[in-house]
């Protein structure tokens, strides 16, 4: 459980600071992107020529690695509330680097993911069975399908709306990649292979991570990320309690609940602190500096 719990909370740490990058970097490359197999390369070289980008990715990659030990280590629940987290990181950076402040209500959002948390590591029981499960794999896979149909239709619209939905479908294939986690059957290098988690996987996090870039592009990081953090804490959650059967300690399930429901809230709270916009730098070359803003709207580029 510790080994769990402190590899979530280092992958908050990572992913908090990669967010920033990856909102700098994906605002600099033409809002015209979209998720069509004919200008995918296009689109991913864009991406990939912003050293802002490159950072994030390599960040990304980092934290991915802590939270695969923590999902296959704890409850999806506890380990997805950990990661949310992350928000927390961002704001506490946003406030030391940035010269930003949180507000009552801010600093309120800030104890009650802590504290959240701290709930939860208290009410979790043992994670289910990390074996295979065919129908959940199957319906992974049907599930990625329509992720990237729906992401291709929404990445053609620059309204404000196709950000909220893009963020959805970001958020569910970040839930993809935590269920691909628990299913994955390393039982022998043989059956890591023959699993179809196995790739899954990384198709989940690189539609996803693609699509949220989309998303940061069309309107406020807010509108984008809200949905995001929402559907990939609890979907993975729900799934874990009701099909791998992670448990919660007995006569903890009011506490589990309770301390689930005050992370996200204060996680989905924090999301402001993901809104990044970049100021040219004076007499700089294509430099820019980063600067963590309130949302001037839902239609704010």
């Amino acid at each position: 459980m510790l080994l769990g719990l402190s590899a979530a909370l280092g992958a908050a740490v990572v992913f908090g600071i990669a967010a920033i990058l990856q909102a700098v970097g994906s605002r600099k490359v033409p809002t015209g992107s979209e998720l069509d197999p004919r200008r995918f390369g296009g689109f991913v070289a864009a991406l990939l020529r912003q050293p802002a980008f490159l950072g994030a990715l390599v960040l990304q990659l980092a934290g991915f690695g802590l939270h695969f030990v923590a999902l296959r280590l704890l409850p999806l629940y506890l380990a997805q509330a950990g990661i949310a987290t992350s928000l927390v990181v961002t704001a506490l950076l946003a406030t030391r680097w940035m010269s930003d402040k949180l507000s009552a209500v801010e600093w309120s959002a800030v104890v009650a993911v802590c504290a959240g948390l701290g709930l939860l590591a208290v009410s979790a029981g043992d994670a289910g069975e990390s074996a295979r499960h065919n129908g959940l794999a199957i319906g992974v896979i049907v599930g990625l399908v329509a992720i990237a149909v729906l992401g291709g239709v929404a990445s053609r619209s620059q309204h404000a709306s196709a950000t909220a939905v893009l963020g959805v479908l970001a958020g569910l294939g970040y839930a993809g990649v935590a269920i691909s986690a628990r299913l994955l059957d390393d039982s022998s290098i043989s059956a890591l292979f023959q699993s179809p988690t196995t790739y899954t996987l990384p198709v989940s996090a690189a539609l996803a991570f693609l699509l949220y870039s989309l998303a940061l592009q069309r309107g406020s990081v807010t509108l984008a990320t809200t949905p995001m953090i929402a559907l990939q804490t609890i979907t993975p959650a729900a799934v874990g309690v009701l099909v791998l059967d992670d448990a919660v300690r007995d006569g903890w399930y009011a506490g589990a609940l309770g301390g689930f429901a005050v992370t996200a809230v204060g996680a989905l709270i924090l999301v402001r602190f993901e809104s990044v916009k970049d100021e040219p730098a004076a007499g700089a070359s294509d430099s820019a500096t980063s600067t963590v803003a309130r949302p001037e709207g839902p239609d704010r580029r």
